[in-house]
């Protein structure tokens, strides 16, 4: 449930934005700040999120991520200003990035690694990958009838349900025979360096990449996560131990995380703009018209998790990007002007199947071979792809939408906003194709849970677990 609400904010508000603008007097082209922000907070704070998973308690961290979520959500639906709104949605973000890598990272532990971890993560991965699309089905159902602030009120019953539920549920976090720094300065450089990078990627389409704040963005950014690599590895304990990345799942799993929502990811923003630009559907009907490809993705989450078992975390990839790009390549002949739903259908369901394989198995390579009391920070790591996956691929896929619509107006606009959609999704396509090769780097075969490169206490924490 907690995956679910995280996966729901980051697309639920995409078809509010026109309301909150017309309401909050946002211009047009500020209206993105709102998702902007989230996008943003949550992607610098991964890192982050996941070491204080790690040293601070796992069930401990989950829980103020929630009580985050639902302070922040309600300040957000109670915001009278532009200001206000966007701060809302960035203490949103700071909440996502404290939860996802908790969510990763309690599934890691209590699950040993095989059969009954794959399903705890097909679990969790079919409310992730379908809230990504349900988040513009529910956003259309509530902006519809009781206005845009319910897209943000629908998170404080949630967060107040999910609280007590953790602390009767998941177990209690373990007392620590060791103590272990925070690595405060590595903490605050990759944190920076993040948060302005990803500013700097969702900036630069919406107010031009020659820009001083985005400049200045990117030089800080570049600076920051220099010295992050710097204090790394000349700390006893550092935030980001690079030895995680001898593990070969590891460092391959972080490179299909970002490719995964470079592609996958960005095709709900474009899909949502297709419908409602070029086909003038409600935000009810867009949000309906998401309906199949949710229903198709947690059909193929399920089908990861059972392919894993029979075929290898390896082949499953390699098969799910191969299904996705097919049908990617399909979707894109229903994005034309003319086209109705109908045309859209076959391939929102293969490519919404193919999404579904690629986002448990990716999550299941990403945990392999990582001793338990480093998950947090190898699943911070594999998130923060994610992000900066999405934000790049938003930044360079909507330059190249936008492309050849300066100055149109009408049907002429429509008409072209379609064509360099329909370019953008045959690119997405190719990102998919390249995707199954980088899958096949993985070993055919996993290592064991504490991983060769874990330390005597972390593999004595692994037969712990067992």
């Amino acid at each position: 449930m907690a995956q679910l609400m995280y996966a729901l904010d980051l697309n639920i508000v995409f078809v509010a934005l026109p309301e909150i603008g017309s309401e909050l007097g946002f211009p047009g082209q500020t209206q993105q700040l709102v998702v902007s922000a989230y996008v943003v907070f949550a992607g610098g704070f991964l890192l982050f999120g996941g070491r204080a998973a790690d040293l601070l308690g796992r069930r401990r961290i989950f829980v103020i991520a929630l009580a985050l979520y639902a302070v922040s959500s309600l300040a957000g639906g109670l915001a009278d200003t532009p200001e206000l709104i966007i701060a809302a949605r960035a203490v949103q973000g700071i909440g996502g990035a404290l939860l996802l890598p908790a969510t990763l990272a309690l599934i890691n532990t209590v699950f040993e690694e095989g059969p009954s971890r794959n399903r705890a993560l097909a679990v969790w991965g079919g409310a992730g990958a379908s809230g990504l699309t349900i988040g513009a089905l529910l956003g259309g159902v509530l902006t519809e009838n009781f206005g845009w602030p319910s897209v943000f009120f629908v998170n404080v019953p949630l967060a107040g349900l999910l609280v007590p539920a953790a602390l009767f549920v998941i177990p209690g976090d373990p007392e620590r025979r060791e103590r272990r720094s925070f690595d405060l300065p590595g903490a605050l450089s990759v944190t920076i360096g993040s948060t302005l990078l990803v500013f700097a990627l969702v900036q630069g389409p919406e107010t031009g990449w020659g820009g001083t704040p985005v400049l200045t963005a990117l030089g800080t950014a570049a600076v920051a996560l220099a010295l992050f690599v710097v204090i790394e590895k000349r700390s006893a304990d550092p935030l980001l131990p690079f030895r995680l990345f001898r593990n070969r799942s590891l460092g391959i799993s972080v490179s299909i995380t970002f490719l995964y929502m470079a592609t996958f990811g960005v095709l709900p923003y474009f899909l949502t703009v297709l419908l409602q630009n070029v086909h003038g559907y409600s935000p009810l009907r867009t949000g309906l018209a998401f309906l199949i490809p949710s229903v198709a993705i947690a059909i193929g989450t399920q089908l990861g998790e059972r392919a894993v078992g029979r075929l290898g975390t390896r082949n499953t990839l390699a098969a799910g990007f191969a299904v996705g790009a097919v049908g990617t390549a399909v979707l894109a002949l229903g994005f034309d002007e003319s086209a109705g739903y109908g045309l859209l259908v076959p391939g929102l369901i293969v490519s919404g199947v193919g999404q579904g394989i690629v986002w448990t198995a990716m999550w299941i390579a990403a945990a392999t071979g990582t001793a338990p009391g480093e998950q947090g920070v190898a699943n911070g790591a594999a998130s923060t792809g994610l992000n900066i996956g999405n934000a790049i691929g938003l930044a360079v896929f909507t330059a190249v939408a936008d492309h050849g619509t300066e100055g149109k107006t009408g049907e002429a606009l429509r008409a072209a906003t379609a064509h360099g959609e329909f370019l953008v999704v045959l690119l997405t396509a190719a990102g998919m194709a390249a995707g199954l090769l980088l899958a096949l780097g993985l070993r055919r075969r996993s290592g064991s849970p504490a991983g060769p490169s874990a330390t005597a206490p972390e593999r004595e924490e692994a037969v712990t677990a067992r």
